[in-house]
């Protein structure tokens, strides 16, 4: 079943805009997923990101794994209705999560782990990621992935490529819940060699989708933006191309200018709750001691209720005073920008003047946020 469709091409870059369709729901790409990883967008409740415009969320699967345990959200008729969230979710396998730690033991049949939560000893096989992913019941899961802890070892990202490409076999043959898609994830760092045999497999086992695993973990950008200009050249074009992991306005230009469809990352509820928030202009620490006595709303170009009701002034006595309320406000500020942003170079594509937008966007941002 296809699950995706182009709608508009950019004529002067490879940006384009997409119909991705889900059980619960269609989302226009080029979209922003914010991170639920533990069933809900930090601070911040399923009917606020409703009102927001949000259209699809991504989980986490090993921390849903570990806490409350696949078989509560399984009882509550699955991750929807265990969050009250009945549009579109994504569910990361937990790879990254899973070879973030300390102390791992790799086999070829999968990964043990002692979980941070509880001391636990776990044993994720790629059956088991399906598994799990299935009882959570998301409208996309992930195959299970050996992510590489340095991006300028060979050998690692070598053994990562072999492992990722043996278990999205298994994964493809054990996953068989037909309401349910599933991606597989590229590997290969910044080696076109490995990112090229990873990619070949990949593509014999025809996922509905491509992540790209194995990026932002290091290397500088410009290598990033080479080497996913590398995969684009080799995917075919009716595939759906989620960079995982990246989310900054400035990166998800750039992203998308090369052909890419999704994104995700934690930074807008990350940042949110550290005081800094995100503005047409650039990014400006509200807590800074120039905002004591500013009367004016976060961003003057912004229509969000934060902006229209609150003054800076206001959020950063919440955040000196650690009053919750403030984290709450910034955090919603920050998820409201991010729809917009993509919102608007969804309608610059339409319209032929994506680079346009480009161009003005990064001038602007880049010179405000530098002065900050």
């Amino acid at each position: 079943m296809d699950i995706f469709r182009i709608l508009y091409k950019d004529k002067d870059t490879k940006a384009r805009i997409g119909e991705l369709s889900t059980p619960h729901g269609k989302v226009k790409t080029p979209s922003f997923m914010p991170v639920a990883t533990n069933a809900t967008v930090k601070t911040l409740s399923s009917e606020e990101l409703t009102q927001i415009g949000v259209d699809i969320l991504i989980a986490n699967a090993y921390h849903l794994y570990i806490r409350p345990g696949i078989e509560i959200i399984y009882e509550a008729g699955g991750i929807h209705q265990f969050m009250n969230w009945y549009k579109p979710i994504v569910t990361d396998s937990g790879g990254f999560q899973v070879f973030s730690l300390e102390d791992i033991k790799v086999k070829k049949e999968g990964v043990i782990f002692k979980s941070k939560i509880d001391g636990s000893t776990n044993f994720i096989t790629p059956e088991k990621s399906m598994e799990i992913q299935q009882k959570i019941g998301a409208d996309i899961i992930m195959t299970f992935d050996y992510c590489p802890k340095k991006w300028d070892d060979y050998e690692e990202v070598k053994k990562s490529v072999n492992l990722t490409s043996l278990w999205a076999n298994i994964c493809k043959n054990f996953h068989k819940k037909k309401d349910q898609n599933l991606f597989g994830i590229i590997q290969g760092g910044t080696y076109k060699d490995l990112r090229e045999k990873s990619i070949k497999t990949l593509l014999d086992l025809n996922f509905e989708g491509y992540g790209f695993g194995g990026l932002s973990i290091g290397e500088p950008f410009e290598k990033t933006v080479e080497i996913v200009k590398f995969i684009i050249e080799q995917l075919p074009e009716e595939k759906v191309r989620y960079f995982m992991g990246l989310g900054t306005p400035l990166q998800i230009l750039e992203m998308v200018e090369k052909g890419v469809d999704l994104f995700d990352c934690g930074m807008p509820t990350h940042i949110a709750r550290n005081g800094s928030s995100l503005t047409w202009k650039g990014k400006i620490n509200i807590k800074a001691g120039r905002y004591k006595n500013d009367f004016s709303p976060l961003d003057s170009e912004c229509d969000c209720f934060v902006c229209k009701n609150y003054s800076k002034a206001y959020i950063r006595h919440l955040f000196n005073t650690q009053e919750i309320l403030g984290l709450r406000l910034n955090s919603y500020h920050n998820i409201y920008f991010m729809q917009r942003f993509m919102e608007r170079i969804q309608d610059t594509i339409e319209k032929g003047n994506f680079l346009e937008f480009k161009k003005i966007f990064e001038k602007g941002y880049n010179k405000y946020t530098s002065s900050q």
